[in-house]
């Protein structure tokens, strides 16, 4: 009896550790992330010459979706390890902004490999759309888009008036509790697949056409070369994405092989197909571009530098 009794208490403290080890792991990340997009977004504010380039502008729209993306993403992560319930009326707009955020990053990929075929083949009669100064118009688009997909799959589902109100009772903020009939899960997997499958053949049909077109072409070479390896980066990064919707095969091999809890196969998932994939995307964009790369490294290591080491006087102190 003495055994049986401690089990239940053994069970928990082991729950709990699990509990903050997942926290202790996932939260630093983010905060790392949180600060390298910072410098990169303190950067774009410093210098006119990125706000004055659509491609830079694109990718500083890209760095602020992900960023909202990751932090809803974060907040649910910690409202569910934590157990933490929330009326319908509050986990809504979570999930929501979660959704359209996801949705976005896609097309943004796809607008952006656009923008490099732009760029290469109208140099000096680029659409009035695609100028620094309107590419307002094509975001707010995007945005607009990626609005009107969750919205109208909010809308498809069947629910008590009385389970949405401020005094519903409060639940735990999953995506399976919000959209939970099978026309929304229908609804949802065919957006997913239409989404992503457009913007995949509109990524290999740039690169393509930039891969087949130069040869006819007297273009610079090292900005053509450029310009694909972007759009095979663009393409990695719908790779990336894509690897969210893995989860059910991921699954189902981890419970074949694996001993393991659920709520431990769905943390490997999040954190190995949705947190890793979108903490990264948007580092390798920018560190891989020199410019950009050349500033982030002046931002960060301004304050360790010592006089003398930037081609800065050295001290005046005798």
């Amino acid at each position: 009896m003495h055994n049986l009794t401690e089990f239940p208490g053994n069970a928990t403290a082991n729950k709990s550790l699990s509990v903050i080890i997942k926290v202790c792991v996932v939260t630093p990340l983010f905060c790392i992330f949180l600060y390298c997009i910072a410098v990169m977004l303190h950067i774009f504010a410093s210098h006119r010459q990125y706000l004055d380039s659509t491609r830079y502008i694109l990718f500083a729209y890209m760095l602020i979706n992900d960023t909202l993306q990751l932090l809803s993403s974060v907040l649910l992560f910690l409202f569910v390890m934590g157990q933490v319930k929330l009326s319908i009326v509050y986990c809504v707009p979570l999930l929501f902004l979660s959704t359209v955020t996801f949705q976005s990053t896609p097309l943004i990929l796809a607008t952006m490999s656009l923008e490099r075929y732009v760029a290469i083949f109208y140099p000096l009669q680029c659409p009035a759309a695609w100028r620094s100064d309107r590419i307002w118009v094509i975001i707010l688009s995007l945005w607009l888009t990626s609005c009107i997909l969750p919205t109208v799959n909010y809308s498809i589902g069947e629910r008590d008036p009385a389970a949405v109100g401020v005094l519903s009772p409060p639940v735990l903020c999953k995506n399976n509790v919000v959209n939970s009939s099978q026309i929304q899960v229908l609804f949802q997997v065919s957006v997913y697949i239409l989404l992503f499958a457009v913007v995949a053949v509109v990524i290999i049909f740039t690169y393509l056409r930039i891969l087949l077109e130069t040869r006819k072409m007297r273009l610079n070479k090292v900005s053509v070369s450029k310009a694909m390896h972007t759009v095979l980066l663009h393409g990695f990064q719908l790779l990336l994405c894509i690897l969210a919707f893995i989860n059910p095969i991921t699954e189902t091999l981890i419970v074949l092989h694996v001993n393991w809890l659920p709520e431990d196969v769905a943390f490997f998932n999040y954190f190995c197909f949705i947190l890793i994939p979108r903490l990264l995307s948007p580092l390798i964009y920018g560190f891989r571009d020199q410019n950009l790369k050349g500033a982030i490294r002046e931002t960060i290591l301004c304050c360790s530098d010592k006089p003398g080491e930037r081609g800065e006087p050295a001290s005046r102190t005798g």
